[in-house]
């Protein structure tokens, strides 16, 4: 069995005076695609920023690489191997694409490794190198989604989590955008993919948890969620 990479045990987070999350287990192995699915304020993203050390936790713990990082903050975790894609893209719109990329990569000296890299993300998102000049602000929802992947595989990560990367989009940019999570996660990085859309999420995760008012409620193989009465009626509306 793959190692774990990851596991949440416990996490309890209250976020704004609310409790957010209320005591959620997970566990990612190298090389998964994990799912999380669940209805607008369950607590998905809550649990991705504890995770990635953007928001402090009140009970539980969360271990990676099977030490705790509790306290620890972003860019720690970063330089770990833990990498987030925030939902709302946040690149950075005064620069440009390159300009961009290269910010992903601040954590690395090896400048031959870091062009390298430029150049495979312009080979997995070929409008990036189409636009590399332009800035990151005149470009539309789904090329900045795919400017912020590409700047988040930019810094090598263990683990990349993508906090609703279809959101907004059109049909056609959400069916690339999941056709990078599949490349992405077949050239071995361990993906979690937190997402409202339930159907597509589930097609292409190795497993799946299911969240609902701070909890975990089901968890099992993305394509046995995917058939479950019960997550068929909750998420995807049949």
């Amino acid at each position: 069995m793959a190692n774990t990479l990851l596991k949440v045990s416990g996490l309890k987070v209250a976020y704004g005076g609310i409790k957010a999350v209320k005591g959620v287990d997970l566990e990612v192995r190298e090389g998964e695609l994990i799912s999380l699915i669940g209805s607008n304020g369950a607590g998905k993203t809550t649990t991705m920023k504890a995770i990635t050390g953007s928001l402090g936790f009140e009970g539980g713990d969360i271990e990676y690489l099977g030490q705790s990082i509790k306290g620890r903050g972003a860019w720690d975790l970063v330089k770990q191997g833990l990498a987030m894609v925030p939902e709302g893209r946040g690149v950075f719109t005064r620069m440009t694409i390159t300009e961009n990329l290269l910010m992903g990569a601040y954590i690395r000296t090896d400048k031959a490794g870091i062009e390298a890299d430029i150049e495979r993300m312009f080979g997995i998102f070929p409008r990036l190198k189409e636009r590399k000049d332009q800035l990151a602000g005149t470009m539309s929802g789904g090329e900045q989604q795919m400017l912020a992947m590409a700047r988040a595989l930019m810094s090598q990560p263990k683990v990349l989590l993508l906090d609703e990367p279809s959101m907004g989009l059109s049909p056609i940019m959400v069916d690339k955008i999941f056709e990078v999570v599949r490349d992405v996660s077949a050239q071995g990085v361990t993906i979690v993919l937190v997402e409202q859309n339930a159907q597509r999420a589930l097609q292409i995760a190795d497993r799946g948890y299911v969240m609902d008012s701070g909890l975990i409620t089901m968890t099992g193989a993305g394509k046995d969620l995917l058939v479950d009465p019960k997550v068929r009626e909750a998420y995807l509306g049949h």
